[in-house]
């Protein structure tokens, strides 16, 4: 199973942990509902980590968050909700849950310069290899 980070003003020391126990053997991880700095996501990327972005990614306030999504490869994103909270624009206020995620994805879409169909796709191919007990078939691979 794949370790699933959720760190909240901790980058450095999730960092300097990361690249403690990756010393001692290679290990599948996740940065969930990403809103750390830049530092963090290079870091988790360089380890061969992956990141996840919530509703925040849509929050008029999240420019720098934005920044950070566009540079991440696409083949290391993955998009969720951290339901209940933090639903996305244009749902803000409300209980968040799954069927939500569609305005995460589709901002993340336009971000990276993406149809959103191509991104899904590419989620899929995503989550078929950070979780594979799940047992997804991603789109391609006999899906």
């Amino acid at each position: 199973m794949p370790l699933v980070i959720h760190a909240r003003d901790a980058d450095e020391d999730v960092a300097r942990i990361l690249r403690e126990e990756m010393a001692a053997g290679p290990f599948a991880f996740l940065l969930h509902c990403f809103s750390s700095g830049r530092a963090l996501a290079e870091t988790g990327l360089e380890l061969g980590g992956y990141v996840s972005f919530s509703g925040i990614l849509t929050f008029p306030k999240s420019e720098g968050l934005r920044e950070i999504a566009r540079d991440v490869p696409l083949e290391r994103l993955l998009v969720e909700t951290d339901a209940p909270y933090l639903a996305p624009v244009p749902l803000r206020g409300k209980r968040n849950e799954p069927a939500f995620m569609v305005h995460t994805a589709q901002k993340l879409a336009e971000i990276k310069g993406v149809a959103p169909e191509a991104l899904a796709r590419q989620i899929r191919r995503n989550m078929a290899r950070l979780f594979p007990r799940m047992g997804l078939a991603a789109e391609g691979d006999g899906a």
